[in-house]
């Protein structure tokens, strides 16, 4: 059975509305989200992310009105997160509509709800987020008990953040990849920090150490800015699916012209 590498546009949704930006921050309008499902889906995405990207910082729940108005105009799997901190949460989104729900936040603040998710609709249904920024030290001895990565003459480790990448937990990225593996999380969605909408290109190395250290399906996210980016995810990060927003909102690159690139280099694709 051939194992399908996915692409999976993300719709970032404040106040109803697409928007994008860069590090997390420095909004800019692209478009209404219920239009947009439908587009991705005629252009070929394998899935579809919808966060709720000020949810938890502005303490409202995830607009749920909206995410049965996306879900019923598509039929490809649909995720959905931003906001999410209870059971009832998940059940009122997922009778919206939704095929999984993603929690970062809450789940750094309430692991067990993982496994609650899990336990209940099972594991395939539960996304864990998890926001990374590169901490760069000199030495080892700097950062005891971190998962660390040599970059050029230095090393790096990667803080947990929360509340949309504003808030430092002090958390290893990697070891608490694998906590929520434990449990109950039946996928990881990373995001860098550092490359989040920077068109430069996914962090890699927090990408390729979360799948290696979990063995769960990873979707690369943050920084997508071409075609060679996307491929990067797979060959080099070892993701199971590759996540972009602003290059498809606006029309850089197309769904289609990234999958052919893909299947060009060895990469297996649905058409």
């Amino acid at each position: 059975m051939t194992d399908y590498k996915k692409i999976v546009p993300c719709l970032d949704v404040k106040d109803g509305r697409v928007v994008k930006g860069i590090k997390f921050v420095n909004l800019r309008d692209a478009g209404d989200p219920v239009e947009f499902g439908k587009f991705y889906e005629d252009e070929g995405a394998d899935e579809l992310i919808f966060l709720d990207i000020t949810a938890t910082v502005e303490k409202r729940k995830t607009v749920v009105n909206l995410i049965k108005k996306v879900a019923d105009e598509i039929s490809i799997p649909f995720a959905v997160g931003g906001g999410i901190a209870s059971m009832k949460d998940v059940q009122a989104i997922l009778d919206a509509g939704a095929d999984k729900v993603s929690l970062n936040s809450a789940a750094v603040r309430n692991p067990d709800l993982l496994g609650e998710i899990s336990k209940e609709y099972g594991h395939e249904r539960v996304v864990c987020a998890i926001d990374g920024n590169r901490v760069y030290v000199n030495s080892e001895e700097e950062a005891p008990n971190k998962t660390l990565f040599e970059v050029e003459d230095k090393f790096c480790w990667f803080d947990v953040m929360t509340h949309s990448g504003s808030k430092s937990t002090g958390m290893d990225a990697i070891k608490w990849a694998k906590e929520v593996k434990e449990l109950g999380a039946g996928g990881i969605l990373p995001t860098s920090k550092k490359f989040d909408g920077t068109k430069k290109g996914f962090d890699l190395i927090m990408t390729r150490g979360i799948a290696e250290a979990t063995g769960l399906p990873v979707t690369a996210s943050g920084g997508a800015g071409t075609k060679q980016h996307m491929l990067e995810a797979f060959t080099i990060g070892k993701a199971a699916a590759a996540l972009a927003a602003s290059i498809f909102h606006f029309r850089e690159i197309t769904i289609r012209e990234v999958k052919k690139y893909c299947i060009e280099n060895g990469v297996p694709m649905r058409l």
